[in-house]
């Protein structure tokens, strides 16, 4: 029989038991600090806050300002910013000079290029494969099945282009958004 160690309040904990505790606690702390990069890799990352939208960033990773981005592009032009999901993205200038509500996702719906601006053909065309896009980024010709995906372009009170999910009407082609 084993006496208490010294008052009944504390178990008696042998060395045995102490060195198991122990070197469980050991891998379990280790297990578990390399699982989490690995768990945290699978897990997508946020869009943003509750409304889903993100500030669209330029090609050196700032806040587009939409005073400073109207300044530097005419009408007609469309300039790629990252957007929702950090896909690229097309901010339109329409042609009274104003940023357009909606922004032109330019991953193409074939086999995921990304898709540039042709300004001397007025539309998209994909390098990959040839498929063509209009202005607004409607499929005219394949292999591509689907029109390119949009997204809002709001401006905010600090100046600054916030994209966000487009789930209404496309109004393009008069369907619900196939991105959606």
């Amino acid at each position: 029989m084993t006496q208490a160690s010294g008052t009944p309040d504390v178990p008696n904990l042998g060395r045995r038991q102490f060195m198991n505790l122990l070197t469980f606690g050991a891998v379990t702390g280790t297990a578990l600090g390399a699982l989490y990069p690995i768990v945290k890799y699978f897990i997508p990352p946020s869009s943003g806050a509750a409304g889903g939208g993100v500030t669209a960033k330029d090609a050196l990773g700032n806040d587009v300002i939409v005073s400073e981005f109207l300044e530097e592009h005419g009408a007609g032009s469309r300039t790629l910013a990252q957007g929702l999901k950090g896909d690229p993205t097309y901010l339109v200038v329409q042609e009274d000079g104003a940023l357009a509500s909606y922004g032109i996702n330019s991953i193409c719906t074939h086999l995921g290029c990304v898709v540039p601006w042709n300004a001397s053909e007025n539309k998209f065309i994909c390098p990959c494969h040839g498929s063509q896009y209009d202005a607004t980024g409607k499929v005219v010709r394949g292999p591509a099945p689907l029109s390119l995906a949009l997204a809002h372009a709001d401006v905010t009170e600090d100046d600054k282009v916030v994209l966000s999910p487009w789930t209404e009407t496309d109004f393009r082609t008069g369907e619900n958004p196939w991105w959606a």
